[in-house]
């Protein structure tokens, strides 16, 4: 899919790809590896010295995050395999401290108290925005599919008025999810 062509010339600059991975773990944990990759089309000086190549990555960076059934972290590993300054990696430990967070709760708000600015790595920090969203995409339904086998649904699905296509009066929920569904004011 692409978006419809335009009447003006465009020269490409930079191109960012970020994808996040989810991954049962044997052990009943779930992993999230996220991964940002930055490409410039053009060579630029690098401040340390030397020439960065056209095409090669400016960045490439990788976190995993391990979370239980209730989206806490309980563990998280970062590694910088390109970054523009040597110093950059230098901060890789600093985001264990994403451990305890969790993803449906503040976390976004969580991260940015903790490593915000001078205290963590913009291109880091932003690579963590994608992580509550695709935990969801990843676990949600197989979690509920374990749940469904173990316990009653007595409580109301979380993503539930989460957007307008899980609006509690729209037809998705009233098809998949009746008991929760909300008859439209009319």
């Amino acid at each position: 899919m692409s978006l419809s062509t335009t009447s003006v010339k465009r020269s490409p600059l930079h191109k960012r790809a970020v994808t996040v991975e989810v991954f049962e773990r044997e052990d009943g944990l779930w992993d999230l590896d996220a991964v940002l990759v930055d490409t410039k089309s053009y060579d630029f000086p690098l401040f340390e010295g030397g020439v960065h190549p056209a095409g090669q990555p400016v960045h490439h960076m990788l976190l995993r995050i391990t979370i239980d059934d209730s989206y806490t972290i309980v563990d998280a590993a970062v590694q910088y395999e390109a970054a523009p300054y040597k110093i950059c990696a230098t901060i890789a430990d600093d985001y264990r401290q994403l451990i305890g967070l969790n993803l449906l709760r503040g976390f976004r708000h969580d991260v940015r108290a903790r490593l915000a600015g001078r205290y963590g790595c913009t291109h880091m920090t932003e690579l963590t925005n994608v992580l509550p969203t695709a935990a969801v995409q990843g676990i949600a339904t197989r979690l509920n599919r374990i749940k469904a086998t173990t316990q009653q649904q007595d409580k109301r699905p979380f993503h539930i008025d989460g957007c307008h296509a899980l609006r509690a009066d729209g037809d998705i929920v009233r098809v998949y999810y009746p008991k929760w569904y909300e008859k439209p004011d009319t």
